[in-house]
């Protein structure tokens, strides 16, 4: 898979999904999906996973742009039949951008997916977890991956 295509449209599908709750709904406001089990809730994170570091903004958007860097450096650094480890930094780059784009323009994540258990959260976020996911994987599942990475 290309870099780019995964990443314009892991990004597209957050900003388009961050965009509708932005524009249908209010702050706070919580639709059930599934009474109990999932609904659709308003949050504006301030903070990162879990709202830990609240209101370093700053911080958040530096450390954005230096893992953007980061993966695609590396990215380019690797063979291309590491298709799937391709496959899971582009998603993580993705991810990344679209939440560094809400900390840079509103100065606050957008997110609403809630499961009443866990932190709300949203597509970059799903993005970054699946591809993050993919990667250990890979690295598990291939001791010769994880050898070059380290170099």
């Amino acid at each position: 898979m290309h870099l780019l295509l995964v990443v314009l449209g892991t990004l597209g599908l957050d900003q388009i999904t961050k965009y509708a709750v932005a524009q249908n709904m209010q702050v706070g406001q919580s639709i059930p999906i599934i009474p109990h089990i999932f609904h659709l809730t308003f949050v504006k994170n301030v903070g990162a996973a879990f709202g830990i570091l609240a209101n370093r903004v700053p911080f958040f958007i530096l450390v954005g742009i230096g893992a953007a860097i980061f993966i695609i450096v590396f990215y380019h650094k690797l063979k291309p039949e590491y298709k799937l480890v391709r496959f899971a930094l582009s998603l993580v780059l993705g991810g990344a951008l679209g939440n560094l784009i809400d900390r840079v323009r509103l100065g606050y994540v957008i997110d609403f997916f809630d499961f009443r258990i866990w932190p709300v959260f949203n597509i970059a976020d799903c993005a970054v977890v699946i591809g993050m996911s993919l990667l250990i994987w890979e690295i598990l599942r291939n001791p010769e991956l994880g050898k070059e990475l380290g170099e």
